[in-house]
């Protein structure tokens, strides 16, 4: 049942690859295939039990995933910090406008939820 969901992970990972380096080059291949994982669980409307425990198994490993980026960030100090305010003002710009489209999302599907009840009533 593992090797299964494994399967339809990595045959996602691999469909994105082939559209990243086909089509679209600017979106790496993993986040196309988790994408397009994502639109097929939407379409089927519940993983099935093979991927959630392939899932549940990567996920037990996630941590050591965090392990790479804080090397890269111990091996290059001296270039983050002589980029620091460019990384700091990214940072906060990134935020800023999260918040804002956050904000945004959040009263259009308030106002959904009002307007759904209201033509149920």
């Amino acid at each position: 049942m593992l090797l299964r969901g494994l399967t339809w992970l990595v045959l996602f990972q691999l469909l994105g690859t082939a559209l990243n380096v086909l089509l679209l080059p600017m979106l790496p291949g993993p986040i196309i295939g988790l994408l397009l994982l994502f639109v097929a669980l939407l379409l089927r409307g519940q993983a099935s039990e093979s991927l959630q425990v392939a899932a549940s198994g990567l996920l037990r490993y996630l941590p050591l995933l965090l392990v790479p980026p804080a090397v890269g960030v111990m091996a290059y100090t001296e270039a983050i910090l002589r980029d620091f305010w460019a990384i700091v003002g990214v940072l906060v710009l990134s935020l800023v406008l999260s918040l804002v489209f956050t904000g945004w999302l959040m009263q259009r599907l308030i106002g959904r939820r009002k307007q759904a009840g209201k033509e149920a009533a």
